[in-house]
């Protein structure tokens, strides 16, 4: 006769892998938090390409200044003098800059004041955000009307010298103010040439005609938002290369909308010489000079006022360039000299190589913002040189101005020339103190209601409830240091709201837990059934509550921006820390001490 077995199970118990997922989880993320505990410190950072200065020099400079110098440290070609205060970053960077060459590098950025043990790691603080820290904000506006009309004047340019070899008299092609192009034909014939002509070449473009011998082109709509991406992108990029070369590091450049441009530049407190670069849209461009005004030629005046006549299309333009210097010619006036891309410089040695002996203008270009809003554009010949013979990819152009001028010419040039116009709409400048005030506001808070759901939590929950103490605690380590590995992540000060919110999120999960505990204690159940009940049966809750809330986040996140996303983020990762703290962490604490059963149990 066989004995019957039962299924039965020790409740509430975990292997022994998950106690280790779990302290080893717990370590690493209070490492990641760790650094952030010892903040940052201001520095000015420089890059050398010859012999490093010395220790004693720059500090002796900077001393003499009144400036502190907390530290200064060398190592691999980059010397890191750490400043005391954060107001004296600007100073120093400029004091800095005249005492190295002018290849070196000097950066502003922010160095982390944790122990070296701890850096090597890989262990780095949060990123605050400019609320946090200060800095200036910045919010551009891409004039995407240049665009469009450049685009329709190279179809008007197209399509008369199609008219012209196909020697058709009498076509007149005309760019209104929209960018709509305006084309009057002689006959049918030419209309029907014409239209043929634009459909094969400008499919892009929609053309309909306007009476009998007249037709009009616009560009689609789906080119329109296309042109819009692609040129905002573009000038993101640039603007990204401008910061570079401003020394500014931890910027963020984002689109925002369909065509503006939000920089925050955290640290930056004299917002004078970022504006400049920043909102700056000049270029160069190479005309050949004519003696006088014909047919394909466009008048631009010089510095004195003077007319120049030159041919509309230019010989080469800014976005050949590759690299720009500013120096002092033979003559003793300041100079930049020039260096092409190999695309750039073929075309320039073509032209210059047909052309000896004759004139050729540099043409300086800038964009700007009148009362009523509208972008204009100034045009300036800054030098006509004779071209004396072929010339490569390196030459250099004079009539820049002062030195001063031709430094920020090259700034501009190296960093390259924008595909539109962009104009400064907004600028906030927030102080490092007005930044040390928020850290200190939203923490105090971050603290305050910490500490009253803690006291709340072991009042009213009594053992249980100080469970619930110790798995939020774990969870703020696990948010803090989750924020801190995660790249690109900015804490902001919605950010920190975010924070004080996870603190409610992860208590509302212990909450359901333990009140699905009492629940099955009244009913009469053992501790360990009721723990076991009280689990499984709030998890399908605090599951579908917690990702209805993480839909939310992400959606915030998407098309939100700066502080939107800040908040978003904290919220979003808060979520996931306090379910696995709120279910796992917990559970584990709970399963050690009160977990199990006097006796062996089946599962209900």
């Amino acid at each position: 006769m066989h004995k019957k077995k039962t299924n039965r199970t020790v409740l509430n118990h975990y292997s022994a892998w998950k106690y280790v997922v779990l302290v080893a989880t717990v370590i690493i993320m209070l490492l990641s938090a760790l650094p952030s505990w010892f903040g940052e410190d201001p520095a000015v950072i420089v890059d050398q390409k010859d012999a490093p200065l010395s220790v004693v020099t720059i500090k002796q400079k900077l001393e003499s200044e009144g400036m502190s110098v907390a530290r200064v440290s060398q190592q691999d070609g980059h010397t890191t003098i750490v400043l005391a205060n954060a107001t004296d970053q600007n100073h120093a960077k400029e004091l800095i800059s005249n005492l190295v060459p002018e290849n070196d590098i000097v950066t502003l950025a922010m160095v982390p004041a944790a122990p070296k043990w701890l850096l090597e790691m890989g262990f780095k603080p949060i990123k605050l955000g400019l609320d946090l820290r200060g800095g200036v904000q910045f919010l551009l506006d891409v004039d995407m009307n240049e665009v469009f009309h450049s685009h329709a004047e190279q179809a008007q340019d197209s399509i008369k010298n199609f008219a012209r070899e196909e020697r058709i008299r009498g076509v007149r092609v005309d760019v209104s103010h929209d960018s709509i192009l305006e084309i009057k034909a002689p006959s049918e014939d030419a209309v029907a040439e014409i239209r043929q002509y634009v459909r094969e070449q400008f499919p892009q473009w929609v053309v309909r005609g306007d009476g009998d011998l007249n037709l009009t082109m616009a560009l689609s709509e789906n080119e329109e938002n296309t042109l819009t991406s692609l040129t905002v992108q573009q000038n993101l990029q640039t603007m990204r290369s401008r910061i570079e070369e401003l020394g500014i590091t931890e910027a963020a450049v984002q689109r925002q909308g369909q065509h503006r441009i939000r920089i925050e530049l955290p640290g930056v407190q004299d917002p004078a010489a970022a504006k400049n670069v920043i909102g700056a849209t000049a270029s160069l461009a190479f005309y050949e000079v004519k003696p006088e005004r014909s047919v394909g030629t466009i008048t631009i005046p010089d510095q004195d006022g003077r007319p120049i006549h030159v041919v509309r299309k230019p010989v080469l333009s800014g976005e050949h360039i590759v690299d720009a210097r500013a120096g002092m010619g033979e003559m003793g006036m300041p100079e930049v000299n020039i260096t092409l891309d190999s695309a750039g410089g073929k075309m320039m040695s073509d032209f210059s190589g047909k052309h000896i002996g004759k004139p050729m203008a540099t043409g300086y270009s800038e964009y700007s913002r009148d009362a009523k809003g509208h972008v204009e554009q100034s045009n300036t010949i800054i030098s006509v040189a004779t071209i004396q013979s072929q010339l490569g990819n390196r030459f250099r152009i004079t009539g820049v101005g002062q030195l001063a001028d031709a430094q920020n010419l090259a700034l501009l040039l190296r960093a390259g020339s924008l595909t539109a116009p962009v104009t400064i709409v907004e600028e906030r400048t927030i102080g490092p103190s007005l930044g040390a005030e928020n850290i200190k506001n939203g923490f105090e808070a971050l603290a305050l209601g910490l500490s009253l759901t803690l006291l709340f939590m072991a009042v009213w929950y009594r053992k249980l409830g100080w469970v619930a103490n110790l798995a939020l605690v774990i969870n703020m380590v696990m948010l803090l240091g989750l924020i801190a590995l995660l790249p690109g992540a900015v804490l902001t000060l919605p950010g920190i709201a975010g924070l004080v919110l996870t603190i409610g999120m992860a208590v509302d999960t212990n909450v359901l837990i333990f009140e699905r505990i009492k629940e099955k204690l009244r009913e009469g159940r053992s501790m360990a059934q009721s723990i076991d009940l009280g689990f499984s049966s709030a998890f399908a809750t605090i599951l579908d509550s917690n990702i209805t809330t993480l839909i939310s986040a992400a959606t915030l996140y998407a098309i939100g921006n700066g502080p939107i996303q800040g908040f978003a983020l904290t919220l979003g990762l808060g979520l996931l820390t306090s379910m696995f703290t709120g279910i796992f962490a917990s559970r584990a604490v709970i399963n050690i001490f009160w977990g199990k059963d006097s006796r062996r149990g089946v599962r209900v």
